[in-house]
């Protein structure tokens, strides 16, 4: 029996200040477990965040980067393809292509693969800079 898919990232708050530009798929490389492929597009700090991290992830039938977690940043997930169930502070909710979901830092959270073809989702997690003045 294999060990159960973990795939957490983390923000990277020590990197240097992300560049502006376009990252495509082909030119960054997965985290691949147990049916799970993870893509980071960007990862540190910016302008007005102290972290931000974004990418991809791919789901197998029955996958899930990892068990329900909770961090301390804020969190968007948007399905793009496939089918699965999100679960958002014990909530959980059959999603789709065009779902989005939304979690506060500190919120438990969690999805999985439950239809027939790979779930794809695009994620975005992020803390905000101390101190910056409101607009």
């Amino acid at each position: 029996m294999s060990e159960p898919t973990d795939i957490v990232i983390d923000v990277d708050r020590s990197a240097a200040t992300l560049p502006d530009g376009v990252i495509g798929l082909g030119s960054i490389s997965a985290d691949v477990q147990d049916g799970c492929r993870v893509f980071v597009h960007y990862n540190g700090p910016t302008d007005q965040l102290s972290g931000m991290c974004a990418g991809m992830a791919v789901l197998d039938p029955g996958a899930s980067p990892h068990p329900p977690h909770r961090h301390p940043e804020e969190e968007i997930l948007v399905i793009a393809g496939g089918t699965g169930e999100i679960d958002c502070d014990g909530t959980v909710t059959q999603v789709g292509p065009g779902s989005m979901m939304f979690c506060a830092g500190g919120v438990l959270h969690g999805i999985v693969n439950t239809g027939p073809v790979p779930l794809t989702f695009y994620w975005s997690k992020w803390s905000a800079r101390p101190g910056l003045p409101t607009p």
